[in-house]
């Protein structure tokens, strides 16, 4: 019996799908595992980011530019204003029952933007747009109080975290994860994720504050102010602060059922001169 060696048809190992076609399916095939990726990840930052110790969220912090961190030749007046706040925040932190490690770092910043908000590792910033409409102590106060909820609850590294982890992970895949890079990432991430608190964070944050001036001051009288200025405000230029805490009725009502629930009106504290702008 013989044998022969039969010729190899031509094409036998040649796809007959166009190259281009080929290239596109496998293209949306690694955007899918992509998205899929990114989804898992941004659900479980969100999740952990609760449980990150406050010394590498105040490590994280630090890595980000803020314009705010100092004022160019501060006057008098500013080093009075700025010690001032931080003072009546470190007193109204105290009737909070803060982790012992978490440390709040009030910013006063001389900007006419009406807004205060808490951001990454324990800062506040409040601007003096916001502190000219506050006609007492304890409308300053229910504002620090409720910034210093956000970060005991740990609200801005929540916020934080989704966008974060995310991006670090599209760099990696991308390859694109330089120093330059992902400090850039959490600059912009960082300063964004104070506008990202949900409506539910806010409540929770107000009745913490509320509580906070309940035992500062023995009540909640001028509480709502804060939020009837907002209100007076947004009638003619919504303020920046809407845009970051918006002001509902339900949020007003809050303020006024604790007042009834807990205590009798009460004297609010007049602010000093310093703090009173034209």
């Amino acid at each position: 019996m013989g044998y022969e060696n039969r010729q190899v048809p031509e094409g036998i190992n040649v796809s007959h799908e166009h190259p281009l076609k080929e290239f596109f399916a496998l293209l949306v095939g690694l955007i899918v595992i992509i998205a899929g990726i990114v989804i898992v990840l941004a659900m479980l930052a969100e999740y952990l980011a609760p449980f990150i110790p406050f010394s590498m969220e105040q490590k994280l912090a630090g890595k980000m530019d803020f314009e705010w961190q100092e004022i160019k030749r501060p006057t008098d007046r500013d080093k009075k204003v700025q010690h001032y706040l931080q003072r009546l925040g470190t007193n109204l932190a105290a009737q909070m029952d803060l982790p012992e490690d978490m440390q709040i770092n009030i910013q006063y910043s001389k900007d006419k933007t009406v807004n205060a908000y808490a951001t990454l590792g324990g800062n506040i910033v409040v601007f003096r747009g916001m502190l000219r409409l506050l006609p007492h102590e304890n409308a300053v106060a229910m504002i620090l109080a409720h910034e210093i909820a956000h970060i005991k609850l740990r609200h801005p590294i929540v916020a934080a975290g989704r966008g974060i982890t995310v991006s670090l992970a599209l760099a990696s895949i991308t390859g694109l994860s330089n120093n330059s890079m992902i400090a850039g990432l959490i600059n912009r991430i960082g300063l964004t994720s104070t506008l990202g608190f949900s409506r539910r964070q806010e409540s929770k944050a107000d009745k913490q504050a509320l509580r906070a001036l309940q035992k500062h001051y023995g009540h909640v009288s001028g509480a709502a102010v804060l939020f009837e200025v907002f209100k007076q405000q947004s009638a003619a230029e919504p303020p920046a602060f809407l845009s970051t805490h918006p002001v509902t009725k339900r949020r007003i009502e809050l303020v006024e059922d604790f007042a009834r629930q807990h205590t009798v009106d009460g004297e609010v504290t007049a602010l000093p001169d310093y703090l009173r702008f034209d």
